[in-house]
C-alpha cells in the first residue's frame, strides 16, 4: 500500500475545484484569477507548517515568493480588470 497516493489525488481534486471555480473553464489553468486562487490555496496550506516549524527559513522563502508572485498578479488584475479584482479579493477573502 503506497502512502502518497490518496495525498496526491486529493490534491488534484482540489486544484481541479479551484480551477473550476476561478477559471473561464474547466481546464483553464492560466487565467490569472485561477493562479491567483491556487497560489493563495498553497500559501494557506504552508502557513500551519510555519505554526509547528518556526525556524525552517528555507520553505519561508519561497512562502514569501508565492506572496509575491500573487501580489504581482494581484496587480496585474487590478490594472486590467478592476471590478473582477475586487471581486477575487472578497472570494479569496484578501485584504487590501
Amino acid at each position: 500500500m503506497q502512502m502518497g497516493k490518496p495525498r496526491k489525488t486529493e490534491r488534484k481534486e482540489k486544484t481541479a475545484t479551484i480551477v473550476k471555480t476561478f477559471g473561464k473553464t474547466d481546464k483553464n489553468t492560466g487565467s490569472t484569477e485561477s493562479q491567483i486562487a491556487l497560489i493563495t490555496d498553497r500559501i494557506n496550506t504552508l502557513n500551519p507548517h510555519f505554526q509547528t516549524h518556526v525556524k525552517d527559513h528555507h520553505s519561508r522563502r519561497g512562502l514569501l515568493k508565492l506572496v509575491g508572485q500573487r501580489r504581482r498578479l494581484l496587480n496585474y488584475l487590478k490594472a486590467k480588470n478592476e471590478s473582477k479584482y475586487n471581486e477575487i479579493l472578497g472570494q479569496l477573502e484578501l485584504r487590501k
